[in-house]
């Protein structure tokens, strides 16, 4: 498990980290085939937040500051080091010189400011519009909102030096600059792409003339996206270490035997969110099987726009009618732990005792009772065709959920959705779902990164309104790491407890598995898994 990192002073370049030097070795060859479990939802990481989305990107697209795979303390990636002024307000950045994009423009402090821009000016319009925006749940506001915004702005200092000015101490900052959505967009590209107009289709899902061909510096440029598939070749002009790899195809088999069959039968080299059902069958074939530190948390989502459930008896009956044992043993990996909130038990800030209400189904019935609960009909929500590594399986998770539910009185009606039919974006909108399954992985270790994006202002995903805890939120976040800190921290993961506005049900262990030819693959519980550093046999 990644421990939290603080990273406050200047750093110098990582104990052997790549230089330009590596940008005339020989151009790797190697094809690599993985598996996914869904399509990308789009290719532009500012305004996605989907697994396959970032994995894609990962690989073309990098940002000032990188995650140490064994530590998860930032490092140097496009910046090669930082300074962070006294009262915690501004950060300055040097960056990597002689670096390109992918299409021959120039990486340098005005292009950054480009991007850190257009995130901070996004309109309404289209942040309603897009799968998944990451810039509002880590910065708080847009620029429509400036005074609410931790972000104040970015100044190129020199073209090899930015500065980035909040509005006030933000202990995460460097560690949220690792995510995929603040990578570095050519800002050319950009424009020609016409970036913040979702004008296209791609699998149901609006996206931009961008967001289907983005332009980075990364190891792997884009090549093509094709129904089922994407193409990455290597950057010829990558500044850093290329590895073993020139061609990467991601396939996608939304099925998880089919995926398994793939792997087995040699058509892929490695795949994701490897399920129980497939765990001996890939054991008994002799396949590697690499699982995850914990990372994520799957939830069933309760939406308070529906009025039955603003009665907290009735959310509490739905905490006590599900048998969280059951789920874990039956459809997740082995040591997958039971949650009783939303921080991961090895993150700063868990509450050994958040209070959870344990399952009960008697007392569910009663609850219901006294709650005057009358069989209204709850919309249930869930997706089909799709693997994710915090839920291996929907439709059966689902169907149990579904069952222990309907067992203490409940009025469940099933809504399956499509995951490229958009999903994502019809349960994180204010809409008639009730309830919903989905989770979070986290993607950089601090507890704000799983508080802070769910649950530190109201959403459509839960009509969550506690302005106590948004308060606290916004508060612990500026706070310095230590002792005070962290109680906060517990301190906000008891309310959210108490209040039942989702329900946690697990931190799940993900797992790859990878076929004979793959020596190395560098497994990260925050999925930064840049293939360049995939090892295969000559």
């Amino acid at each position: 498990m990644l421990p939290l990192a603080s990273c406050t002073g200047a750093l110098g370049p990582a104990p052997g980290s790549a230089t330009s030097s590596a940008a005339s070795s020989t151009a790797p060859t190697a094809l690599f085939t993985f598996g996914t479990g869904s399509d990308p939802l789009g290719l532009d990481p500012a305004l996605v937040s989907d697994v396959e989305s970032y994995r894609v990107t990962r690989q073309v697209l990098e940002g000032l500051v990188g995650v140490d795979q064994t530590t998860g303390e930032p490092t140097p990636l496009l910046a090669t080091e930082w300074s962070q002024s006294d009262d915690g307000r501004a950060y300055t950045f040097k960056l990597r010189e002689k670096v390109t994009f992918q299409d021959g423009t120039p990486f340098n402090a005005a292009a950054a400011c480009t991007n850190f821009n257009r995130w901070f000016n996004f309109p309404a319009a289209l942040r309603q519009q897009a799968t998944g925006t990451t810039f509002k749940g880590v910065f708080k506001a847009h620029a429509d909102q400036a005074p609410l915004s931790i972000y104040k702005s970015c100044t190129a200092v020199a073209p090899d030096s930015v500065r980035i000015d909040l509005t006030q101490p933000f202990t995460g900052f460097l560690q949220a600059l690792t995510l995929p959505a603040f990578a570095m967009s050519s800002p050319q590209a950009l424009a020609a792409g016409h970036a913040d107009v979702l004008d296209q289709i791609r699998g149901g899902q609006p996206v931009s003339a961008y967001g289907l061909h983005p332009v980075g510096t990364g190891p792997y440029s884009f090549s093509s996206w094709d129904t089922g598939s994407v193409t990455l070749t290597s950057n010829k002009n990558y500044w850093g270490d290329k590895g073993q790899i020139g061609t990467i195809k991601f396939v996608t088999y939304d099925n998880p035997q089919t995926r398994m069959q793939a792997l087995l039968d040699g058509k892929i080299d490695a795949y994701d969110a490897v399920t129980v059902g497939n765990f001996d069958q890939l054991v008994k074939s002799g396949k590697q099987i690499i699982q995850r530190d914990p990372f994520s948390v799957m939830y069933l989502g309760m939406n308070q726009q529906v009025p039955i459930l603003q009665n907290l008896k009735v959310r509490q009956a739905i905490e006590m009618a599900l048998d969280k044992d059951t789920l874990i043993r039956r459809f997740f990996i082995d040591n997958t732990a039971q949650a009783s909130q939303f921080v991961p038990p090895k993150l700063s800030g868990f509450n050994n005792n958040a209070p959870s209400l344990g399952y009960n189904p008697d007392k569910a019935k009663e609850l219901l009772a006294e709650a005057g609960y009358k069989g209204e009909e709850l919309k249930f929500y869930y997706p089909l065709n799709v693997t994710r590594p915090y839920l291996p399986t929907p439709e059966k998770v689902y169907a149990e959920i579904s069952r222990q539910l309907t067992a203490v009185g409940l009025n469940i009606k099933p809504v399956p959705v499509d995951w490229t039919d958009g999903y994502l974006q019809k349960v994180t909108s204010p809409g008639d779902h009730a309830l919903h399954l989905l989770g979070w992985n986290g993607s950089y270790s601090d507890p704000d990164n799983f508080v802070g994006p769910l649950f530190g202002e109201d959403t459509g995903e839960f009509g969550y309104q506690d302005p106590q805890v948004f308060s606290k939120i916004a508060r612990a976040r500026g706070l310095p790491d230590g002792k005070d800190r962290t109680a906060e921290y517990q301190t906000i993961n008891a309310q959210i407890a108490a209040t039942v506005p989702a329900v946690p049900i697990a931190f799940p262990i993900s797992a790859l598995a990878l076929s004979d030819r793959v020596l190395k693959y560098p497994a990260s519980p925050v999925l930064n898994e840049v293939f360049t550093k995939v090892e295969l046999k000559p």
